[in-house]
């Protein structure tokens, strides 16, 4: 039953990094095509664009750990778990702040607010995004050399290397798990923050169209929306993510085959493909470019059936002669 069990788990996760792939290789190749034919990238493109690339790198680690979880246990040496795990808390983290800076760019290009802050930051919204990655760095600069340490003395307590156990060793563990919640709950805040104030901007816009006798599906209302469901979306998805993270790091202190950290795994995975999709959904160029790929593939998909079917008849006419 748990063998069976497992190989579900794992045939979703394979299917979700194969989704996930497609999705954030596809932002990607749009936007870098766009950016060579124009010479130029708008600071949302930017954004995707990086975006993409992190999860891309994401998913591949989540991968490469659920084979090394399921697999080939062995292969988990103590510099290969290092370096494994230095690569998914990097792409994890420019992942989770990229998206978060998005949805602050979102905000600033979309919502209408008189303050004069508030206009001014709107005013320089490219540079105040730009301060949100670069404080974010001090973060994960602060944060590998403590990660790695106490990484490396996990590794050798849990080996049986060593068989005391050391206050530094409560101290990094501690730390550790305390400042990876505390850069997970900063971007999440961020992005509740940018959704509620969506929100309020959304209701001010319809209510000044409701006193001015407008309808209330104008182009700005559509983009609120949209907006709107994109943010919320992540929101949704990284909630889900960061409590299966959570629950991996205080539940899990080794790499084993168990069901629980493999469904960790599978939420990663989730979280960086579904949200991928929506935000092709929600982009105006993405969405283009997704419905003329779909396009021309069934009609290369109908001409490959079409010569079969021609190649079949013409081999049954020989046949019959």
């Amino acid at each position: 039953m748990v063998s069976l069990l497992l190989s579900i788990l794992s045939i979703l996760l394979i299917a979700e990094f194969v989704l996930g792939n497609f999705a954030n290789v596809f932002i990607a190749l749009v936007n870098v095509i766009d950016w060579v034919k124009r010479q130029k990238v708008s600071c949302a493109d930017g954004i995707l664009t990086a975006l993409a690339v992190s999860r891309i790198g994401l998913v591949w680690v989540i991968l490469l750990n659920w084979y090394a979880t399921v697999f080939n246990p062995g292969f988990y040496s103590s510099g290969v778990r290092t370096i494994v795990y230095t690569a998914w808390v990097v792409s994890n983290h420019f992942s989770l702040w990229l998206a978060a800076s998005l949805s602050i760019f979102y905000l600033l290009k979309i919502a209408n607010f008189s303050r004069l802050f508030f206009l001014h930051l709107k005013w320089k919204a490219k540079r105040v995004v730009l301060m949100i990655l670069v404080g974010s760095l001090v973060f994960l600069v602060c944060y590998l050399p403590v990660m790695i340490l106490e990484l490396k003395l996990s590794i050798n307590y849990y080996e049986g290397n060593i068989t005391w156990v050391s206050t530094l060793w409560h101290i990094l563990r501690l730390s550790d798990k305390t400042v990876f919640t505390i850069m997970h709950i900063i971007p999440f805040t961020m992005s509740l923050m940018a959704l509620l104030l969506l929100l309020f901007s959304l209701w001010k816009h319809l209510k000044m169209m409701q006193l001015s006798g407008i309808g209330s599906q104008d182009e700005s209302t559509k983009v609120h929306v949209r907006t709107m469901q994109t943010v919320i979306s992540f929101l949704l998805f990284f909630f889900i993510y960061f409590l299966a993270q959570i629950t991996s790091m205080w539940s899990f202190t080794t790499t084993q085959n168990n069901l629980g950290e493999i469904l960790c795994q599978i939420f990663g995975i989730l979280y960086s493909s579904c949200h991928s999709f929506i935000l092709i959904w929600g982009n105006k160029k993405l969405r283009v470019a997704i419905r003329s790929y779909l396009w021309r593939l069934k009609c290369w998909l109908k001409e490959r059936e079409e010569v079969g079917n021609h190649v079949s008849s013409g081999k049954e006419q020989t046949d019959g002669v």
